[in-house]
């Protein structure tokens, strides 16, 4: 189901089917460096995170990460959406995409959209993003469609640190 439309992307919601497509993305070396290590190594393993993931935030919050394709042949691209995260008290925005995708401003476009999107359809006041210290292209990327930095939070029990930004409408 379409949620979002850009000038060369779709942004659907997530599906069963999304699996194999899921498995690769969450485990290529920038997600295990930056976003960390899920352990889902089976196409059934990512099917079953799926539903228990973005498929049932859609249900709980109304939003979610969604699948970014290209409008040109429905390419699967990355991932972006909104997150309610227990260790946050916002909403926050949350991407990954193919590394083969970096570099061509799908991130920007994708992420720019989900926030207008949060803030105009879901009525969020404020959104955040947390990332990681060294991942600057993450950073420049949040600062470009307007996000602040805001803290260093300690979000897990092995002392590593995680930077919040802000965006308040």
């Amino acid at each position: 189901m379409k949620v979002l439309e850009t000038e060369r992307l779709i942004l659907r919601k997530l599906n069963g089917a999304d699996a194999a497509f899921y498995l690769r993305l969450v485990n290529e070396p920038s997600w295990l460096q930056f976003i960390g290590d899920r352990g889902i190594r089976t196409v059934d393993q990512a099917h079953a995170t799926l539903l228990s993931g973005p498929m049932a935030m859609y249900e709980s919050h109304g939003f979610g990460l969604y699948m970014v394709e290209l409008k040109d042949g429905a390419v699967p691209i990355g991932m972006c959406g909104l997150i309610k995260r227990e260790t946050l008290p916002d909403v926050d925005i949350g991407y990954a995409f193919l590394p083969e995708f970096w570099g061509k401003g799908y991130a920007y476009e994708a992420a720019a959209a989900v926030l207008e999107y949060g803030n105009s359809v879901c009525g969020l006041q404020r959104i955040v993003a947390i990332t990681a210290p060294d991942n600057y292209q993450s950073i420049k990327l949040l600062e470009k469609i307007g996000l602040k930095f805001e803290a260093m939070l300690q979000l897990k029990n092995d002392g590593s640190e995680t930077k919040l930004f802000a965006c308040h409408f």
